[in-house]
């Protein structure tokens, strides 16, 4: 658990007062791309370096960039700050003939994220990245996860998470440590976001997509 009134590095709190301020008007930052050193480093703990106030204005520009995008998830590597939180928030609607089973995913900062899986069932489905633009690629997950984090007044939480909100999380805290999607994907499944639409999007399992591309699910 962190504070706000111990820790706060001045230096990187105004370096983070300048990073707002490049989203303008509109609020909204440039999310950084593949080849950016920030997104294969491990992010710092968040100990408080920054002010109350800084957090809570870098959290809702963090939102803005996200929704604007548009995304689910966005980590703060991705806006080129080293530090261990993200935003995520999704509000697909449940289909429960959905494979993917999708469930709503109201919006929060999840500050030093972890998690671990509940057991060993897993999922594959397609997945993007912001920080990947234009391309899609098969993923293996964890179905059923543990997941904490602290929110922005320093509480820890701790929840169950099953199907998409489990991928989402899992997706954005591993960008902490310095791992993007394609890391782990299946890399025969790399499509063009356009090809994708086009040859298998109908199917939300891949299994079409494999036996095209020659990867095994």
């Amino acid at each position: 658990m962190f504070t706000h009134s111990t820790q706060v590095d001045s230096g990187l709190n105004k370096a983070v007062e300048r990073l707002i301020k490049t989203g303008g008007k509109e609020r909204i930052l440039p999310i950084v791309q593949l080849g950016e050193p920030v997104l294969r480093q491990r992010a710092v703990a968040y100990k408080g370096q920054l002010t109350k106030k800084t957090l809570t204005e870098l959290i809702e520009v963090m939102r803005t960039t996200m929704l604007d995008a548009p995304g689910v998830g966005l980590a703060a590597p991705q806006i080129g700050l080293g530090l261990a939180f993200a935003v995520i928030e999704d509000h697909v609607g449940n289909d429960d003939d959905d494979p993917r089973e999708f469930a709503e995913v109201p919006f929060h900062a999840i500050i030093n994220p972890s998690y671990k899986p509940l057991d060993a069932q897993t999922r594959s489905f397609y997945e993007g990245c912001l920080s990947f633009e234009g391309y899609q690629a098969v993923r293996q997950r964890w179905l059923n996860i543990a997941a904490s984090w602290e929110d922005e007044d320093g509480i820890r939480h701790e929840e169950e998470l099953h199907g998409w909100p489990a991928r989402i999380f899992q997706h954005e805290t591993d960008h902490l440590s310095g791992e993007v999607y394609i890391d782990r994907a299946f890399i025969r499944s790399l499509s063009s976001d356009e090809n994708l639409d086009d040859y298998w999007a109908q199917d939300p399992v891949p299994v079409a997509a494999a036996a095209e591309l020659g990867f095994d699910l």
